[in-house]
């Protein structure tokens, strides 16, 4: 069943360990890791947002190279995976795209660490995807999302939390489990 459900990779604006608004490097690991979990859970689109151009040319490189250069023809299941993805200069660019694309404005979900005021249930929110609201799924790289972009979102989703009290996943990691947790087979 398609849902109408996209995810973004925040470069900028993202805060670093001191809680200071920085940009940050984009990295091949979570490019590829990213996409194949989206295209495994689904998703329609997974976008990259920087406004860096070295990086935005970095990432069309390596794109390039899965999806028409050598590597389309070694691996074609990558290229599958990674023709999701779409290069944003900043968030209104973002917002402009998702809105255009699903003709209505996307309920923006942000991921956290800690639990937030305006937490809903996993449960709460499948139940919405499922019945075909669109959503956009907004991660942070470096330390995590910068303020302004947590209080611009609609709701927060659960953080992730183990048996222990260490939180440090890396956004790859993280991106997989939510998304097992609102498009997995079998989940309540």
């Amino acid at each position: 069943m398609p849902v109408k459900i996209d995810l973004a990779l925040v470069h900028y604006p993202v805060v670093n360990k001191n809680g200071e608004t920085i940009g940050s490097a984009v990295t091949n690991l979570d490019l590829h890791d990213i996409a194949r979990a989206a295209k495994t859970y689904g998703v329609d689109t997974f976008y990259i947002v920087t406004p860096y151009e070295d990086q935005q040319i970095l990432f069309k490189e390596i794109l390039d190279h899965w999806l028409v250069g050598e590597g389309s023809t070694y691996n074609s299941i990558r290229g599958e995976a990674l023709s999701l993805v779409r290069i944003c200069s900043d968030l209104d660019e973002l917002y402009r795209l998702v809105t255009k694309k699903w003709g209505e404005r996307p309920k923006v979900l942000v991921t956290c660490a800690k639990c937030r005021e305006d937490t809903n249930p996993y449960r709460k929110v499948r139940e919405k995807v499922l019945a075909g609201e669109s959503h956009l799924i907004l991660f942070g790289t470096a330390w995590g999302l910068a303020p302004e972009v947590m209080a611009a979102a609609d709701c927060s989703l659960p953080p992730i939390k183990g048996m222990t009290g260490y939180n440090h996943l890396s956004v790859r990691s993280a991106a997989a489990i939510v998304m097992d947790r609102l498009l997995g087979v079998g989940k309540d």
